[in-house]
């Protein structure tokens, strides 16, 4: 039996593939579903919104476990429902693992400065799951009659930060940006951005994706190329960048 999306809070993107837009911080979460596997591309603020998230995903993949996901980038709101997943392979850009480690205290900090609950960010980083393999350049996922595609695009909104492609959803191409790109607001540059390598990094992601492809940003509505490469040239002016 098909399940409704839209009823759950998500957004179809294409057969099999969806975005949820969670709440407060309006961060961008994906989901891919294939014949073997069911990967999510980041995994909320907290092991409460976590949690919600693995059961929705239970829900649209027809019960099946998410077994693979992918870690855009190092920020709270992207990364501390990890350790709901158990068994779930981790994926993050190269070097993502250490940073997760060492930077716990600061993790917290950030949640915890954003407004996250005290109590709900120390235990999130106390579990808190690193990427078991990293990715330097291009990684292929077979999830069983369909392919994906990681690409460590940075660095730019971070040191670490990572896209996810979706070829041929719905019959054009589906490109998860993590907060490399923002619709819902001008592009923030925290104290890890990069920032005279994030135009390039945006460079990247459009050459990844192409002229027709869906862009799925790390918060707001889904964009297009011309979007993409608009904002790439506010960040160049922004930065003082070619």
């Amino acid at each position: 039996m098909d399940v409704d999306w839209e009823e759950l809070g998500w957004e179809r993107l294409g057969d099999g593939v969806g975005r949820r837009r969670l709440p407060v911080w309006d961060a961008t979460v994906g989901l891919v579903l294939g014949e073997k596997a069911v990967l999510l591309y980041d995994t909320g603020s907290t092991l409460r919104e976590g949690a919600e998230l693995r059961a929705q995903a239970e829900v649209l993949a027809g019960g099946r476990r998410v077994t693979h996901i992918a870690l855009s980038h190092p920020h709270f709101d992207h990364v501390l429902g990890t350790a709901v997943f158990a068994g779930a392979e981790v994926y993050g850009a190269v070097g993502l693992d250490e940073l997760l480690v060492r930077e716990r205290d600061a993790v917290r900090r950030s949640a915890v400065r954003h407004g996250v609950d005290p109590v709900s960010a120390a235990e999130a980083v106390d579990v808190l799951v690193p990427p078991r393999h990293t990715v330097s350049g291009e990684w292929t996922l077979d999830l069983g009659g369909r392919q994906v595609l990681l690409a460590n695009v940075g660095p730019g909104h971070s040191g670490h930060d990572l896209a996810l492609l979706v070829p041929d959803a719905a019959g054009a191409e589906v490109v998860f940006c993590g907060d490399l790109v923002e619709e819902s607001g001008e592009p923030q540059a925290g104290r890890d951005a990069i920032p005279s390598r994030w135009p390039a990094a945006l460079d990247r992601l459009l050459a990844l994706g192409g002229e027709e492809a869906a862009y799925v940003p790390g918060h707001g509505a889904v964009v297009d190329a011309t979007f993409v490469r608009t904002q790439r040239d506010e960040l160049a002016r922004r930065f003082g960048v070619s």
